[in-house]
This record gives C-alpha cells, structure tokens and sequence, in this order.
C-alpha cells in the first residue's frame, strides 16, 4: 500500500517521466549513439536518473514537518524570595561544592538525588555535607536548613 502523501497526480507525474525516459533511450538507441558503447551509456543515463530522483525523495523526506518557535518569556521572581546575605554566607567559608549541596538540601533533595543532580557518588555528598555541618556549626541536616534559612543564606 502506498503511503497517504503520493497522490494519483503524483504517481501519474513518475509514471510520465519515466514513460518519457524510456522513449528517449529508444531514440538514442535509434539513431545509434548508443550503439557502439550501449551498455556503459545506457547503465550511466540510468544511473544519472536515480541519483537525481533519490536527492529529490530524500529532500522531500527530510524536509521539517514542523517549524520550532522559541519563545523568550521573563519571569518575575517570587514575592517572598529573599536576597542572599552575602556577607553571612562568607563568614561560613563554604566551598562552591558545599554551597550547591546546601543549596539542593534546602529544595528537599535526598543524598541520592544531589550525587545524580551534581554527578558526584553519594559518600562525596555525604562528606560535604558533613563538613557543612562543622562549618555552620550544627548537628543535623534540619538544624542546617534552618539555620541557612534564618541567615537568608540560601
């Protein structure tokens, strides 16, 4: 079964030119150009059609079906986020790794979560959140997040 985009105009259009590639190899063979090197001639007119229709399918194939719009849209921020106590953030002298991992503990992310998100193994997780508890001076993950959260540093 032929697919839905050939048409019967389509199909009559091929059936044309081929029709009319087949009588013009006839009235070459007629008046004797082919004659004395028929087959190297007949096989490179053949060979010249279908690299010419096969550049003309593939186009037609690959042609986009659908045209990508990017639209650029500016979002506001939230009402109740905060600016970043810089300042306070300093006085912790937390690695930019620490940072980030404090930063996905504060969105609720799980040990496994962040070494996926930050494409490090889960004891690494485990170390930098360890020395961010030294460092903010806190016992527990909820503690940290508290804390980071009244400091407004995250």
């Amino acid at each position: 079964m032929l697919p839905m985009s050939f048409n019967l105009k389509t199909i009559l259009y091929y059936g044309a030119a081929f029709a009319g590639l087949i009588l013009f190899i006839k009235w070459l063979q007629w008046k004797l150009v082919i004659s004395g090197h028929s087959m190297e001639v007949f096989v490179g007119l053949i060979a010249l059609v279908f690299t010419v229709l096969g550049i003309w399918v593939a186009r037609q194939i690959l042609r986009p079906k659908v045209e990508t719009v990017i639209v650029e849209k500016v979002v506001p921020a939230a009402e109740n986020s905060r600016p970043i106590d810089e300042r306070t953030l300093k006085t912790f002298d937390l690695s930019s790794r620490e940072y980030e991992v404090l930063q996905l503990l504060c969105q609720g992310f799980s040990n496994a979560e962040i070494s996926e998100k930050l494409f490090i193994s889960i004891s690494t997780v485990k170390t930098h959140a360890s020395n961010l508890f030294v460092k903010m001076d806190v016992k527990s993950r909820a503690k940290a997040l508290d804390k980071a959260k009244r400091l407004r540093i995250v």
